[in-house]
Formats: structure tokens, sequence, C-alpha cells
């Protein structure tokens, strides 16, 4: 007796990998409460109490793949002796991330709320700013390359991280669209041709 009206207890890793899922794959504003509640395996009354409403469980989800899933494009941009490398590696990684069949094809960052009702422009200001953490880390990869001389000092970093961040935005929507893998490489590889010369020592 004393059970009865307890929320049932569920793994919240879980239950956000399964909400991530199914906004990425289907988007949020084609998400019913409904649906994703089923997808997660609780019923709405639990989603409510747990996470708020929809707005917030889908901010919670796009959190989970910032920081889990989608992590790995920064991480990515990091490695390598040099940023040309680096970010070579990302275009290289996104091209396989995108196109895996064992999860929704492109970034959710950017499938998941690509344009919105007015209503909805606060979340849209959210994964935008989501998207920005990405490109602070990516100018700071630059402006590295540019203090050891690998670019010129000349180089807009910042327009350039741009630059790369709406590539892979667009790669995002050609993989979903049914781009191959090796699509989204030569892409990359194209995108790549901008790179700035390397800084002389007068630079």
């Amino acid at each position: 007796m004393g059970q009865r009206g307890r929320p049932k207890s569920f793994d919240r890793e879980a239950v956000l990998d399964a909400a991530m899922l199914l906004f990425w794959d289907r988007g949020f504003e084609q998400t019913s409460v409904d649906e994703v509640a089923a997808a997660m395996g609780i019923c709405t009354s639990s989603l409510y109490s747990s996470f708020g409403d929809k707005e917030a469980l889908f901010l919670a989800a796009v959190e989970h793949y910032r920081t889990g899933m989608g992590s790995v494009y920064d991480i990515a941009v990091n490695k390598g002796k040099t940023a040309k490398e680096g970010f070579t590696n990302l275009f290289e990684l996104a091209a396989t991330e995108m196109t895996r069949n064992d999860q929704p094809k492109g970034c959710m960052l950017s499938l998941a709320l690509p344009t919105c009702s007015p209503e909805y422009d606060e979340l849209q200001k959210e994964l935008e700013r989501l998207r920005m953490i990405s490109e602070t880390v990516w100018v700071k990869r630059l402006q590295t390359a540019v203090q050891s001389k690998e670019i010129p000092k000349s180089t807009d970093v910042h327009l350039l991280a741009t630059f790369f961040k709406t590539t892979l935005m667009g790669m995002s929507f050609q993989a979903r669209a049914g781009a191959s893998q090796q699509k989204l490489m030569e892409i990359g590889k194209l995108a790549l041709q901008v790179w700035p010369g390397r800084s002389s020592s007068k630079s």
C-alpha cells in the first residue's frame, strides 16, 4: 500500500538516450510528448515530474548529446600535432559519425530543430549557444596555430571557424538526405582547401 502513487524509478541516462535518439531522428516539433515518453519507457506523468515540460526534456537530451556522443567532434579537433591535422580529423570523423547505421544520420545539434515556429525561438537560441561552444574550441585551436606560426597572423580565425561550422552543418543535412560517407569525406577535403598558407618567420 505504501508504494501506491510513487513514481516508477528509471535509469536517467538510459531514458535520456532514448529521448535523444527520437528527437535527433524526428526533430523536436515532430515528436509528441506521448511518443517520447513511450520511447523512454515511462509514463507522461513521470516525464513531467522528472524533466518538466517537453522543451526542458529536449534541452536535457541535447545537452546529453553534446557532452556524450557529440563530444567526439571537439576531441578530434584537438588531436594531431598541427591544427590542420586536427581539422582533418574533424572532417573525417564527421563523415563517419554522420553516416553510421546504428544512430540517426547527421548531427543532432543541426537537425533536431533546423527551423521552428516563433514560440520556440528560445530553444533555437539555446541550440546556437551550444553550437558556439564547439566553435570556441575550434577558435582556440586556430589561435594556437597562429602563435606557432602554422598559419599567418593575418588569419581571421573566427571567420575560419564559422566557415568550418557551416560546412559541417551542411554535411549533416547531406547525410540526412542520404549522402554517403565518401561524399562527405570529399566535402570535408574541399573545405580544407581554404586552409591558410604557412606563416613565415616575419609574420
